[in-house]
């Protein structure tokens, strides 16, 4: 199975609809994440019959685990029991006691990867949620922090990208979403830049949702970013 560049968000709860896509994006050099709508709805076996199906299409599962540490490493090992996406993810805000235990509990064929700040958030965002100020400082310091506890990687906008590529080196993964190509609608994402531009800078994947997902021809949609790169 190959390592892609992108990985297609599908974040909603249609089994039917998925397969559709996963079936127009199939034969192209592409991954699929699957967020908390799907996996609230169908759970693991969702997941399962989803990798089944298309077994060479690499699937991000993106649960943004955060909780005590025993509770994180349980639920690692309850989800890589039934599945073995190729990336799952944990939050840096559980600190580094909880990243290592998730480490711990991850099998040595799934990567774990953090997320620092969700791309939703912007200046006034994150002090209303309680982090200091300065959105980089901090995806800076959770990013250390990540590395620090042995993950694989994080999940960062890519107005992040350069720095943490600096900072981090070169073999740490970092996926980027809040990606959107030119001309394309950003929804509700505050840190957004085109795949080109990312990947120029030294993102190593690129997640990209709706301009594919909600496309009238996704497979077209996909591979006119894909000759973008």
């Amino acid at each position: 199975m190959t390592d892609p560049k992108i990985f297609c968000a599908i974040d909603n709860s249609d089994q039917l609809q998925i397969q559709n896509l996963c079936e127009s994006i199939s034969s192209l050099p592409m991954g699929i994440k699957l967020g908390l709508e799907f996996f609230n709805f169908h759970g693991p076996k969702g997941v399962l019959e989803i990798s089944k199906q298309f077994p060479q299409i690499p699937i991000f599962l993106d649960l943004k685990y955060y909780d005590i540490p025993n509770t994180v490493s349980g639920a690692i090992k309850s989800v890589t029991t039934e599945v073995r996406p190729a990336y799952i993810n944990v939050h840096a805000s559980g600190g580094k006691i909880m990243m290592d235990a998730a480490k711990k509990a991850c099998p040595n064929d799934v990567k774990i990867i953090a997320v620092t700040i969700l791309t939703s958030f912007d200046e006034d965002g994150i002090t209303q949620a309680g982090y200091k100020p300065n959105v980089a400082e901090r995806v800076i310091e959770m990013a250390a922090l990540s590395k620090d506890s042995s993950m694989d990687g994080v999940v960062c906008s890519s107005h992040e990208i350069k720095v943490l590529r600096e900072q981090c080196g070169e073999d740490f993964v970092l996926m980027v979403p809040g990606i959107r190509p030119a001309g394309s609608d950003h929804g509700d994402q505050k840190r957004v830049m085109t795949p080109k531009e990312a990947l120029d800078l030294g993102a190593t994947h690129l997640v990209i949702g709706r301009p594919i997902s909600q496309a009238d021809d996704p497979r077209k949609a996909a591979q006119e970013i894909l000759n973008t790169l």
